[in-house]
């Protein structure tokens, strides 16, 4: 069982390291934010996307020179055989408001009335770099005022690298209680799945802060629960343990290297401290900010898979409860690491001056929590099962898992060390 377990996780992990390529349209930013404000009248949206969500899926067939017929508002050149898209300055200046009925078409409000429909108020685009602040109401008002919908002074840029804010309207029969969010577009662009949404519900003094992955195509339920509103930052710690396959290989090993169940409790909870500290420390900025740092971090990461691995293998025939003990320290100074590894990605997401920023890095915390738990409530078992067999067969299953973890952290640690001194 184990065996077999081992070649799934190593499988996954060539997966997770050939999925890099892609062609046509690059996706160098994967983050939207929407600004949701209740009126008298309905809602008003403001809405930051990156440009390729709104274009990719308007690519026409390649014609006989290789080229695809461009999208609207792009244009398309071959670079090195591979065709690129880039933005079309003149096109989008000259007409903005077209842009901006891509996404007023794909946005999907419902209430109890039915759908809202979407006005285009206001569109301007950026190249990655030159964007205003995006975090609060007042900055995503402020980004939309008056003004050219892309920069005149902007060089030549590709779609991947430009964002685009857009202020929808959406009319009601009345002010809006509570709402379902979708989105219908499908773009096709790799890595979409992974696609971060902050939503910011704004109705009176209250500000809800909600968090989502993917396109969208499920609906987020959008109402004045602060409780319904953390439990979409849960949710996103459990996903960021159960879909990240460099922690479920960590908890994998804290698992097979643990004495007891109230030890391992320890040890994950543990972690989950030490990933909190330095989550918070790195997501307000204290940490070092020089372009090493992250795949140092990472390259400490994949080094302290190997660590708990071969400490669970070591300490095999060891007390049980010494061991335990011992092990606690060890995992919550690694969760350290950890922790500094998402900060970075969560900066990009939940910006320092948005609102509920503690509730919502709290409720992400006890999510990380959650998903380890539910990763030890559904291998403890087997552990306790195999421990009853002839001594043997635990050294060989436990020894496997530690083998399989450690050959991936070991690519892992080549490759992160390759970009460290690139």
């Amino acid at each position: 069982m184990f065996r077999t377990l081992g070649l799934v996780l190593a499988t996954l992990a060539f997966l997770v390291a050939a999925g890099g390529a892609f062609a046509h349209f690059k996706l160098n930013q994967n983050v939207r934010i929407f600004h949701i404000v209740h009126t008298d009248e309905g809602l008003d949206l403001y809405l930051r996307t990156p440009m390729a969500y709104l274009v990719a899926g308007l690519v026409g067939p390649e014609n006989a020179g290789g080229l695809p017929s461009p999208a609207p508002y792009t244009r398309n050149r071959l670079e090195n055989g591979t065709p690129m898209h880039l933005v079309d300055a003149d096109a989008l200046r000259s007409d903005a408001g077209g842009l901006g009925q891509l996404a007023a078409d794909t946005i999907r409000i419902a209430t109890e009335s039915g759908l809202l429909e979407a006005q285009v108020i206001a569109l301007r685009a950026y190249p990655i770099g030159q964007e205003p602040g995006f975090a609060t109401r007042s900055e995503a008002e402020a980004a939309l005022t008056p003004g050219p919908a892309f920069p005149t002074a902007a060089r030549e840029t590709y779609v991947g690298d430009t964002v685009v804010d857009i202020h929808l309207r959406l009319t009601s029969v009345g002010p809006v209680k509570s709402y379902l969010l979708s989105m219908s577009s499908d773009p096709g662009l790799p890595g979409q799945e992974d696609t971060a949404n902050l939503i910011l519900d704004y109705s009176g003094e209250e500000t809800r802060t909600y968090r989502a992955n993917g396109l969208l195509d499920a609906s987020v339920e959008v109402s004045g629960s602060a409780i319904v509103a953390a439990w979409t930052f849960v949710i996103e710690g459990i996903r960021h343990i159960l879909e990240g396959l460099d922690h479920v290989l960590f908890v994998f090993c804290m698992i097979i290297g643990a004495a007891t169940l109230g030890g391992l409790i320890g040890r994950v909870t543990g972690f989950t401290i030490g990933h909190t500290v330095t989550l918070i420390l790195g997501f307000f900025g204290f940490a070092p900010q020089g372009a090493w740092f992250i795949p140092a971090v990472e390259t400490a990461i994949a080094l302290s898979i190997i660590l708990v691995a071969v400490d669970a293998v070591l300490r095999a025939g060891s007390h049980g409860e010494a061991r335990d003990r011992y092990g606690i320290p060890i995992t919550a100074a690694l969760g350290l690491l950890h922790g500094f590894g998402f900060s970075f990605m969560l900066h990009n997401i939940l910006q320092i001056d948005a609102p509920n920023v503690w509730q919502s890095l709290l409720a992400f915390n006890v999510g990380v929590e959650i998903g380890q738990l539910l990763i030890v409530a559904a291998v403890w078992p087997i552990v306790l099962m195999l421990r009853k067999r002839p001594a043997p067969t635990w050294r060989i299953a436990s020894g496997s898992v530690a083998a399989v973890a450690s050959i991936v952290a070991c690519v892992w640690v080549f490759e992160r060390v390759g970009l460290l001194l690139g």
